[in-house]
């Protein structure tokens, strides 16, 4: 029999205090995302105010201290303190996040803000793509419970148009969701009358399936257009070999020349891969394209500045009132519903500072961060030339900030800066470095842009392959390796070259 003993082991964690853990969150919020946070906190704490007012943030400093900050009322009632997990003493750091280091956030104020600039949050009008197929539903014969079964199946369609899943998978969801129990034959049935809808592709479970349908809607208009009905023969009979661009072996099998082939792919040209983006009202195409930059870059008196854009973020303060009550139970007799609702109070108000120092927090490291990019690329927010990029990674800008790498990382990510040139992501201006035929650090940045210009510049009859690329790209000074090539070429979503070869 194995015997169980006792060990002791020695073991370090990382732990973070709550204005820590609230920063970490408010850190990864863009500017628009930060205003709707704020928001949520002002309706849930009502010792939260906009607005300035450093009597009463005085005053509630002041009264924390006339209470016991040990009482613990009885009967089980918890001042909330220890309900909320940011409000814990210690936290685990590897519970909500791993692979991090604890990141520093002592720092001194930087802050600069142009707050008498409001900017407004666009607001974009108009019915969406699912309304308006919904709409078309009563322009069909379909019954009360199919016209309720359809508008259920249109609520499965994708941002793209498509619906993508099978008629087994609608019906067992449909019954697991909506408790309605519908045959496979009937839900094709619907699914097939949602899939005529305009515009032509909608509801279509893959792309062959998708430009068919166009083709048919044309052909229907046009019975007698012979480009149309080659064309439909191409997607309906050669989809793969078409999309890998076997066009010798197409031709072939189909028996025909260049001119008539060439004159079907343009048909196929025409044709819209993503139905959604048929319907210009489209609202949620539209809002994911609606950026607002978190920083602007200024000049003044011929020198560069960041300014952190405020937009719609109020200015926050402690509730006097709040603050007020507080002082008033402080001088109370101590029973024990007046403890009680001081130390309601007392939570809800250092809750409250809590919040203020985060945002406050999160400003000066966001200035920090990005004062530290400007100063590291302030050739390019000169020039705007890709050329005056240099090699930076997330170390260089941790180590001019004091910041953990993490940190930097969490500013970099979703935010996104203003310049004379354009509006750019953080993430742009971070590139590995490589070494030219001269011996001068580049970033790899530049050497894609080399990359592309030869690619965009080749015979698009006989594009260059990868060993060819190596060749031209030595011949600029860049000596790379195929791999390289390959690698780079893939992350500026450059298909190989016999995918890049067209016809005449």
């Amino acid at each position: 029999m194995q015997k169980v003993g006792l060990q002791q082991s020695l073991t370090q964690t990382t732990k973070l205090t709550p204005t820590q853990i609230q920063v970490i969150r408010l850190l990864e919020l863009p500017s628009v995302e930060l205003s709707q946070r704020i928001n949520e906190e002002l309706q849930e704490n009502p010792a939260l105010e906009e607005g300035r007012d450093e009597a009463a943030i005085q005053d509630a400093a002041e009264n924390y201290d006339e209470f016991d900050e040990n009482y613990m009322p009885e009967d089980g009632y918890d001042d909330g303190r220890q309900r909320d997990p940011l409000q814990n003493d210690e936290f685990n750091y590897e519970q909500y996040v791993s692979d991090d280091e604890t990141p520093s956030y002592m720092l001194r104020p930087q802050y600069s803000g142009a707050d008498e600039d409001k900017r407004e949050v666009p607001i974009i009008g108009g019915s969406s793509l699912i309304e308006e197929l919904k709409a078309q539903i009563y322009l069909t014969d379909m019954t009360k419970p199919q016209r309720h079964i359809a508008k259920w199946v249109l609520g499965n369609i994708d941002d793209d148009g498509y619906l993508r899943r099978t008629t087994e998978q609608l019906v067992d969801d449909i019954m697991f969701q909506e408790q309605i129990s519908v045959t496979d034959e009937e839900m094709a049935q619907i699914v097939d009358r949602i899939k005529r809808f305009d515009p032509p592709g909608i509801a279509s479970a893959n792309l062959q399936e998708c430009l068919l349908r166009q083709l048919d809607v044309k052909l229907e208009e046009s019975p007698n257009d012979v480009n149309l009905g080659v064309a439909h023969a191409i997607i309906e009979r050669f989809f793969d070999a078409f999309s890998k661009h076997h066009f010798d072996r197409i031709m072939q099998r189909l028996e025909l020349d260049e001119e008539d082939f060439q004159a079907a792919v343009q048909e196929i040209l025409k044709l819209n891969q993503k139905p959604a983006n048929a319907f210009t009202g489209n609202v949620y195409e539209t809002q994911r394209e609606t950026i607002i930059p978190d920083f602007t870059i200024e000049e003044r008196d011929e020198e560069l500045y960041v300014v952190l854009n405020t937009g719609d973020i109020p200015e926050l303060h402690v509730s006097r009132d709040y603050s007020n009550m507080l002082d008033e139970y402080s001088r109370m007799p101590k029973t024990k519903e007046s403890r009680e609702a001081a130390a309601f109070i007392r939570q809800r108000l250092n809750s409250a500072q809590s919040f203020i120092d985060a945002i406050k927090q999160r400003n000066e490291t966001l200035m920090k961060t990005m004062t530290a990019i400007l100063r590291e690329q302030y050739d390019f927010f000169l020039d705007g030339e890709e050329s005056s990029l240099k090699p930076m990674v997330l170390q260089d800008i941790a180590d001019k900030t004091g910041y953990d790498v993490s940190t930097i990382s969490r500013v970099s990510n979703s935010k996104y800066v203003q310049t004379r040139f354009g509006i750019y992501p953080l993430k742009y201006f971070f590139s590995e470095a490589m070494t030219n035929a001269e011996g001068d650090e580049i970033s790899t940045r530049e050497i894609k842009k080399v990359l592309k210009e030869l690619i965009d510049n080749e015979d698009t009859l006989n594009p260059l392959t990868d060993e060819q690329l190596v060749a031209a790209m030595e011949a600029h000074g860049y000596p790379i390796a195929r791999r390289t090539i390959a690698k780079y070429r893939d992350q500026l979503g450059i298909p190989v070259a016999r995918l890049r070869k067209t016809i005449l």
